[in-house]
């Protein structure tokens, strides 16, 4: 059956955003040749950080430098090269780069329709806290921990648990009909991306069906909670701003 026309399941309100592929609309971005960029998340809508999908053409390539800001970079689909801070890497689907402020990067020999997922922020400093390095890991590498016992809930950690570092992304995967253990509501925003299966998120009072491909951002003190449902597994990667104090405490 075909879709109806005007429908779509994309919502944005106030405390939260949730987008839908068949929304999307793709764009260029300065530094990005021969690729369509689509910006799921913005401080458009209200948020702290941006979230983009970034798919490759025929030779395209991806270059600049992260100045004040910081980049999170995983390779969604396909396999490219990045040069981070003078370091080259080969990466494939579920790769990802860590760049911290003022460092340079390129990526380019991606094969087309190689797709990117980025988060940005402004870097926060930590006073007394040392320069940071860029990380270059696999998704496969890294253990999936049960959360808060539940061995049906699995957390893989991408990035250090260190105080210097002020943001986290972790990938949370659930077998089906495991939940989040509670509605959390707390000051980390967050942008996330499904990449895999599908179940049922509650964002502030609402109710939503997601499966992959679906984008979410939440912003601060959204009462969040989720359920995987269907006959497979559901996954997400998500992040979210953390290890610093409000008006500096």
């Amino acid at each position: 059956m075909n879709d109806l026309f005007g429908f779509t399941r994309t919502v944005v309100k106030p405390s939260y955003a949730l987008l839908t592929p068949d929304g999307f609309v793709g764009s260029q971005l300065p530094g990005w040749r021969n690729c369509t960029v689509v910006v799921n998340i913005s401080p458009a809508m209200g948020a702290q950080f941006v979230q983009l999908q970034i798919t490759f053409g025929t030779g395209g390539t991806g270059a600049g430098q992260t100045d004040d800001t910081e980049l999170f970079v995983y390779v969604l689909e396909g396999k490219c090269t990045g040069n981070i801070g003078g370091k080259k890497a080969s990466l494939v689907a579920g790769s990802y780069v860590f760049l911290p402020p003022e460092t340079e990067f390129q990526f380019d020999g991606a094969a087309v329709g190689t797709k990117l997922l980025v988060f940005q922020k402004p870097f926060e400093p930590l006073a007394g806290a040392g320069k940071l390095s860029p990380i270059i890991g696999q998704q496969k590498k890294i253990p999936g921990r049960p959360f808060l016992g539940n061995d049906k809930a699995r957390l893989q950690v991408l990035l250090p648990d260190q105080p210097e570092f002020d943001l986290a992304v972790n990938i949370f995967t659930y077998q089906p009909g495991a939940t989040l253990p509670f509605v959390e509501s707390h000051i980390m925003e967050h942008g996330l991306l499904m990449l895999a299966g599908q179940g049922i998120y509650r964002l502030d009072a609402d109710w939503h069906p997601v499966k992959a491909g679906d984008v979410i951002w939440m912003a601060p003190y959204c009462p969040q909670w989720f359920v995987a449902m269907g006959d497979t597994p559901a996954s997400y990667i998500y992040y979210k701003d953390v290890n610093r104090a409000p008006l500096g405490i």
